[in-house]
């Protein structure tokens, strides 16, 4: 009697500490949506709605990967050098941090998710001068 008035105990506190530590999670996520310092930090939306980037963007860089790849087209609205250029940071003396570098955006976000994606492997990490 006594060990089952103790294992439902336990587990209400279990079910407690989550039901408060979940609203304590997702604002601490939300403070990391914008690096700020970045030029998304500036601006009032992104290429499409939050909500519709968070859910798609791996599908919106896979099918313009194609279209670079394939068919040669970099001017496509889900760019990944779009992003980079847009969610890149600075530092105190004006140099961009990579948005892979913990407490960036690209970071901040998979890392909420525990997803490790190859993309910076081969693309650039900071944005790149152009002429």
């Amino acid at each position: 009697m006594r060990s089952s008035f103790f294992s439902r105990k336990c587990i209400l506190g279990l079910l407690a500490g989550a039901a408060l530590a979940i609203p304590a999670m997702q604002a601490a996520a939300q403070s990391t949506y914008v690096t700020k310092g970045s030029k998304a930090a500036s601006e009032k939306s992104c290429v499409a709605e939050t909500s519709d980037i968070r859910r798609n963007h791996m599908d919106y860089m896979k099918h313009g990967r194609d279209e670079v790849v394939i068919d040669g087209d970099r001017t496509g609205q889900y760019s990944l050098a779009g992003c980079i250029d847009c969610h890149a940071a600075k530092d105190a003396s004006g140099k961009y941090l990579p948005v892979d570098s913990e407490d960036q955006f690209c970071h901040s976000c998979h890392a909420y998710v525990a997803v490790n994606p190859a993309c910076f492997q081969c693309h650039r990490t900071t944005p790149e001068k152009r002429d």
